[in-house]
């Protein structure tokens, strides 16, 4: 699964060929969930404050979630983000 970011502790990725709704994964040492790009959580759950760090990421770099997901779909090359400032 190509990595997105990574900042503080959390990493962010995404798989090529996913299925809807356009979502990607966060994992913070042993924890794991998956977002929507406007930060809801889908499944899992990380540390409160690193959840808040991911909604945060999420908000800031939306339009970038969604280049990276239109290339996922097409098995192209996803890129990388920018983590948080």
């Amino acid at each position: 699964m190509p990595e997105l970011c990574r900042f503080m502790g959390i990493v962010i990725r995404m798989y090529r060929r996913e299925h809807p709704p356009p979502h990607f994964h966060a994992t913070y040492a042993e924890h794991e969930a998956t977002y929507t790009f406007d930060g809801v959580c889908l499944e899992g759950e990380l540390p409160r404050n690193q959840d808040r760090l991911v909604r945060e990421w999420a908000e800031l770099h939306h339009d970038d979630l969604e280049r990276c997901w239109e290339r996922a779909t097409s098995d192209e090359d996803l890129g990388t983000i920018e983590p948080l400032p």
